[in-house]
C-alpha cells in the first residue's frame, strides 16, 4: 500500500513539474535563424509569436516581479558575441499594481537580435537556451527555457 501511494504521488509531482516547465513555452512560439551580414558577420534572430493575450517581458522588465526574457549562449570559441541583444518591436510600458510600478512587455510578436562574428570562415553553431514568463491580464504562466541551436557560416 504504501508503494502505490509513493508511486502515485511520485507521478502527480512529476506530472505537475512537466507542466510546469511547460507552462510558458505553450504560448510563445520560438523560431531561430540566422543571416550573413558581411564576411563572417552574422546576425542571429529569435522571433517569439506570442498566443492569445499573452505578452512576453522585454530583457528590462522594468521591476523586480516578473522574469525578464533572458539568453544564455553555450560558449563557442570560433564565434565572438557582438554587443548586446536588440530587441525589434512595439514595446508596451504599462504601470501594473500587482508588480508595483511600470513594467516593460511585447504583445503577438517580438524578435531579439544578436550579432556573432566568426574567428574564421568555417561552419559552427550558435547554441544556448532562451529563459521567459508570459502573463495575460489575470495570470502568468510558470517561466520557461527554450533551447536554440542555429547554424552560422561555411
Amino acid at each position: 500500500m504504501q508503494k502505490l501511494i509513493f508511486l502515485m504521488a511520485s507521478v502527480l509531482l512529476s506530472t505537475g513539474v512537466l507542466f510546469a516547465q511547460n507552462g510558458s513555452a505553450r504560448m510563445v512560439n520560438w523560431n531561430f535563424n540566422s543571416k550573413k551580414i558581411s564576411d563572417n558577420v552574422y546576425e542571429i534572430r529569435f522571433t517569439a509569436d506570442i498566443n492569445g493575450k499573452y505578452h512576453i517581458y522585454a530583457q528590462n522588465a522594468g521591476v523586480e516581479g516578473p522574469i525578464p526574457t533572458a539568453f544564455t549562449f553555450t560558449k563557442n570559441p570560433m564565434v565572438d558575441l557582438s554587443g548586446n541583444v536588440k530587441e525589434i518591436g512595439k514595446m508596451i510600458k504599462k504601470h501594473e499594481e500587482v508588480w508595483g510600478g511600470d513594467v516593460n512587455y511585447y504583445e503577438k510578436k517580438v524578435e531579439f537580435v544578436q550579432l556573432v562574428k566568426l574567428k574564421r570562415n568555417i561552419k559552427t553553431q550558435v547554441g544556448g537556451s532562451v529563459e521567459f514568463m508570459v502573463c495575460d491580464d489575470k495570470e502568468c504562466l510558470p517561466p520557461a527555457e527554450v533551447p536554440f541551436k542555429i547554424n552560422i557560416g561555411g
